[in-house]
């Protein structure tokens, strides 16, 4: 695609951004009419994209989310897909992959929706659209929470499969800060220490130095780095 192509596409896409509204849509699906965000209230949802549906990392990707979405709904969450192509190539291809066998994964069932973009109005509303190519979505993810705020955003190229490992750990983290007001140290992971939000005034540092005196609960690196056990609630 060369840099004119490049900068027509720029000025077209939107990027939605982080700590913002889940921009709405109403689309056609796999299993009927969407309205997105508002048909997933109290929810947290994963929107993601695909470049095309009868691919081959697209289909191991959708093999390994069907294999786990008993894992994200025991989170309160639900998966949410789209390329830009049409219901009936969306439909025959989900009934292809219900006979494959890869990597464990057998035969699975794809029961979460896939939306059919072919006006790429989602796409271009999400920013899905990139250098890559102007008629096919890039490897988006969308991590949005029940109020339809968008929490984090993830990028990867087509020829990427994404890391679902990583992206299960995401949603636990971002539910997991949220609920017990702290932030998460570098590859943290569940049931490893946690970070307690720094102090603010003279007199909360001089608090927190008490409370980490409590060795079994607490590990102060610093007045502002201290580190919580995690109770695993």
């Amino acid at each position: 695609m060369n840099q004119e192509r490049l900068d027509v596409l720029q000025e077209k896409v939107n990027f939605p951004l982080i700590g913002t509204r889940a921009p709405e849509f109403e689309a056609v699906t796999t299993k009927g009419p969407m309205h997105f965000p508002n048909d997933f209230e109290g929810k947290w949802v994963i929107l993601f994209s695909h470049p095309a549906d009868f691919t081959p990392v697209c289909t191991t990707e959708f093999m390994t989310f069907a294999s786990m979405h008993d894992e994200f709904l025991a989170h309160n969450t639900e998966l949410v897909g789209l390329s830009i192509d049409s219901l009936h190539s969306h439909l025959g291809w989900l009934e292809a992959i219900e006979n494959y066998t890869w990597d464990g994964i057998e035969k699975p069932k794809v029961k979460f929706p896939l939306i059919a973009d072919i006006r790429m109005e989602v796409a271009k509303a999400y920013g899905m659209l990139q250098g890559e190519s102007d008629t096919h979505a890039v490897r988006a993810v969308f991590f949005i929470d029940p109020q339809g705020i968008i929490k984090t955003i993830l990028y990867y190229p087509a020829s990427l499969g994404r890391n679902f490992a990583e992206i299960k750990r995401v949603l636990i983290g971002l539910q997991k800060a949220e609920k017990d007001g702290v932030a998460l140290p570098a590859n943290w992971e569940p049931g490893k220490d946690v970070i307690v939000p720094p102090p603010t005034t003279r007199e909360e540092v001089e608090q927190r130095v008490e409370l980490a005196k409590d060795t079994s609960k607490y590990n102060m690196l610093d007045w502002f780095l201290t580190f919580k056990k995690d109770d695993g609630k």
